[in-house]
């Protein structure tokens, strides 16, 4: 494997400016510290690339969670934005605006579903799947009040409201946030003979990532989500699919349930749907399930305005291509390709699912954070995840090169510690 020369970087990261520095602390001291970022502050980005304050540039590697699987900057994207926000940005839905109804009706066909419920963030997204579930369980399955129960699985991903980590197995996210909200029942992520087990006569819901995230890009085995989708039809059960971070392109395939052929009731999306731009969020299905909301039950000021809409309708026009889900697959290939190679070289295992990839290096080696830290210094941005776990999850735009590139530097980096 060959270092392209041009993308060629110092082995070893300079020491944090003064000017990063300074930026890094005055965040550190007025900013809530609920996250602990990596010590580099990026001013701007281009496709695959963030440049820093100091002019030092980095191969994203996380693309905001799946947020800017078009690239930074795309300029598709960008012009979309620059023309709305010379029109207007905001009107809440208690006007119709010019961007809505477009926008919902491209998505609702790129889904195959007939309605969609839009929001902002991906935790307002499963919030209102949530919701919609319920009112169904009740209105529609015939639930007696307040009884419904929805299925979830551990290790699940959804989101820090508060309902959302009461059915969270990370104690990080869960402690001294009680009381939490009843309703839910965890089952082995994987299983579908306990999650069969785990249904009642008030089951309204099963809600699953059809590849969890947050747990290390946790592929599930070929049979779990039709054997999900079969015991969720015969218990007359929705099935909800949390695509927020698999969702639009990341997986090789528009969703990542089409990989193995299942259509849920609902799709939660989020991230990629703004273009990495604006939140935007939505809740997709059809209209036996969404119709069950009516006017004042449920909104949102800022979900489905004008800005949003339009930003949205880009991004399902370009995935209406496939270019950039056949992108995916490509780039995938190989990224997958070069980290296999890597197994037994300080990494344990690799999974993922097109340009996704969750890499569990080996503990005795280093923690996760220390790795990630190591490829920060060699121009890499990754992020790790429970302890030895690192995920990439590139821009959907990246280069055969790059990709090349960025696994030759963790196995230089594996080989230093392993040294």
């Amino acid at each position: 494997m060959t270092i392209p020369l041009t993308h060629a970087l110092p082995a070893e990261a300079e020491p944090t400016s003064a000017a990063q520095a300074a930026l890094i602390g005055l965040e550190s001291e007025h900013a809530a510290h609920n996250y602990h970022p990596l010590p580099v502050v990026v001013a701007t980005g281009d496709g695959a690339w963030v440049t820093d304050i100091d002019g030092r540039r980095y191969l994203d590697c996380l693309a905001a969670y799946s947020a800017v699987n078009f690239g930074h900057s795309n300029p598709v994207l960008l012009e979309a934005a620059r023309a709305q926000l010379g029109r207007i940005t905001l009107t809440s839905r208690a006007f119709y605006n010019d961007q809505l109804g477009p926008f919902v009706t491209a998505l609702a066909a790129l889904a195959g579903k007939d309605m969609v419920l839009p929001m902002n963030t991906g935790a307002e997204a499963v919030e209102s799947g949530v919701k919609v579930a319920r009112a169904w369980g009740y209105r529609v399955k015939g639930v007696a009040p307040d009884r419904a129960n929805i299925i979830v699985a551990a290790g699940n991903f959804h989101g820090r409201t508060t309902t959302i980590i009461s059915f969270s197995d990370d104690e990080s996210a869960r402690k001294d946030f009680g009381p939490f909200t009843p309703g839910f029942r965890t089952v082995p992520y994987g299983d579908a003979a306990a999650l069969e087990a785990a249904i009642d006569e008030n089951t309204v819901a099963v809600l699953l990532e059809p590849i969890q995230g947050e747990a290390g890009i946790v592929v599930p085995p070929a049979s779990y989500l039709p054997a999900v989708r079969d015991i969720t039809t015969r218990h007359n059960v929705l099935f909800i699919a949390d695509e927020i971070q698999s969702g639009l392109g990341r997986t090789g395939s528009t969703f990542a349930c089409d990989l193995v052929g299942v259509v849920p009731d609902l799709y939660l999306l989020g991230k990629a749907l703004g273009g990495g731009i604006v939140p935007v969020s939505a809740v997709v299905g059809n209209v036996d399930v969404l119709g069950v909301l009516h006017p004042g039950e449920h909104g949102s000021t800022f979900g489905g305005n004008p800005l949003a809409a339009a930003v949205g309708l880009a991004v399902v026009r370009m995935l209406d291509t496939g270019e950039f889900q056949k992108l995916a697959r490509e780039r995938g290939a190989r990224l997958h390709a070069g980290l296999s190679e890597l197994v037994g070289h300080g990494v344990i295992a690799v999974r993922g699912a097109g340009l996704w990839a969750g890499i569990d290096i080996d503990p005795a080696l280093a923690p996760g954070r220390v790795v990630c830290e190591a490829l920060l210094a060699r121009g890499v941005l990754a992020k790790d995840t429970h302890g030895s776990t690192i995920r990439l999850a590139p821009p959907l735009v990246v280069s055969d090169e790059d990709i090349d590139w960025a696994v030759a530097q963790l196995a230089a980096v594996l080989a230093e510690l392993g040294a």
